[in-house]
């Protein structure tokens, strides 16, 4: 059994419960695309070897478990935020709404969820921990369905927009996004509130 479940499994027993939800996004950083967010509630008498963060996989692995886990899991929800909301909230508020749709789906399933990170959204039964997704199984769970399903929105989007390698990037700043942007100039898929052009050194 790994960590991760292991420590799944230590929640559960301290709460007094017997399902609880995982939650992470997907997209936060990115200058175009909607954020992501995915809650799942594993089941742990159908193990799912391998999981862990997203960013720590790769993309073939990320596929493999993402299949692994929709067709296993007690009950899984995923909400994209698209960029229009993202500008007139914020993308701290975007995210947090979306973790608040999510919940509100599965806690029929689950009443307490793990959200990555430092905030835990208004109306949210549960716990917010800094890098969850390396620490708990549902919340690396969670993070993979987000990664995957944003990842596969945004080479569909690549088919409408394919001037600016959305397949490639994922919206994230890149060089080639940064000079497409100012070529082509943003999209309606761009976050408007975002800094479109890189950094000065």
């Amino acid at each position: 059994m790994s960590l991760l479940i292991q420590n799944d499994l230590e929640m559960l027993r301290g709460q007094n419960l017997t399902a609880m939800a995982g939650m992470d996004e997907a997209g936060r950083g990115a200058l175009a695309g909607p954020v992501v967010v995915a809650a799942v509630v594993l089941d742990y008498n159908v193990p799912i070897p391998g999981l862990n963060d997203s960013k720590l996989l790769s993309a073939k692995r990320r596929n493999e478990l993402y299949e692994q886990i929709i067709n296993s899991a007690g009950a899984y929800h995923i909400v994209a935020i698209p960029p229009a909301r993202i500008d007139e909230i914020n993308i701290l508020h975007a995210t947090l709404t979306g973790f608040q749709y999510a919940y509100k789906t599965i806690k029929d399933w689950a009443t307490f969820a793990l959200v990555d990170g430092r905030d835990l959204p208004d109306g949210v039964s549960g716990k917010a921990i800094i890098k969850g997704d390396s620490r708990h199984a549902c919340i690396a769970a969670a993070s993979i369905l987000a990664k995957v399903h944003r990842d596969r929105l945004m080479v569909e989007l690549d088919l409408q927009y394919p001037e600016y390698g959305f397949f490639a990037h994922k919206g994230y700043g890149t060089a080639g996004h940064y000079k497409a942007l100012s070529t082509f100039g943003p999209s309606p898929l761009h976050r408007k509130s975002f800094r479109l052009t890189p950094q000065k050194q």
